[in-house]
């Protein structure tokens, strides 16, 4: 059972002394949470693949970069091992889901393009955890932990919209970085009040997906600079 976390204000941020008194308890959540999270993102880039006309190799290259890449990065720069080189179970998911998805787009080729945005946030929600998670158990702060989820979960869409010449859907105006901020805010907000452990996912798994799917509904955006009519383009200066 896990067990409940009482960590000062000022040492939440820094490190969560007893959380890898949890890492048993995760292992089953975590590794089904990456095979999915792996999943959704290599079918999103296979559904870009499409949408882009990609044929051959090109797919597969792009539901890879997109499944594997945020977490490559992640497992890099926390100077872990490479978790689909480590276990071959990664890149059985991905290409499992990439073969599917094409199969799928050979039987039903009339698929909405918003397919590919609402398979991207669940995606990115799933990244985000996974991220959060992977950093905690290696004992870093929860600062860095947030980091990393966000990491996790943008820059493989972000690789894969660079290939297919796409404005990046991070560099956009509505939630999608920011959707994963807060997504790790509020893990964060119920790991220090000592919430049960799998609603400390489930709440940043809904939180993240929900801002995410709200954006591509509502249009929801955070903008950082205000501009009025008459102001100068940043272009042209």
């Amino acid at each position: 059972m896990f067990k409940p976390l009482y960590i000062t204000s000022v040492h939440f941020f820094k490190f969560a002394p007893q959380y890898k008194g949890a890492v048993q308890v995760s292992d089953d959540w975590f590794l089904f949470l990456n095979l999915f999270g792996v999943a959704f993102f290599a079918v999103s880039g296979t559904l870009m693949a499409y949408k882009k006309d990609v044929d051959g190799f090109g797919v597969v290259v792009l539901a890879s970069v997109t499944a594997l890449g945020g977490g490559t990065l992640r497992d890099v720069l926390l100077d872990e091992p490479v978790f689909w080189v480590a276990q071959s179970d990664y890149l059985y998911a991905t290409y499992g889901a990439a073969f599917a998805t094409i199969a799928l787009l050979r039987l039903k080729s009339n698929l909405h393009g918003n397919y590919l945005m609402v398979v991207d946030a669940f995606g990115l929600g799933l990244f985000n955890i996974i991220g959060i998670e992977k950093a905690l158990i290696g004992e870093t702060g929860m600062v860095i932990a947030i980091t990393m989820g966000t990491t996790t979960g943008i820059f493989g869409g972000l690789i894969r919209d660079v290939i297919c010449r796409e404005i990046p859907m991070v560099m956009r105006g509505e939630l999608y970085a920011t959707a994963c901020l807060c997504g790790g805010l509020v893990y964060a907000g119920l790991f220090y009040l000592a919430v049960p452990y799998s609603l400390c996912i489930l709440g940043s798994l809904f939180t993240t997906i929900f801002l995410r799917l709200g954006a591509l509904h509502w249009n929801w955006e955070f903008p950082i600079f205000r501009r009025q009519i008459g102001d100068i383009d940043k272009d042209d200066v």
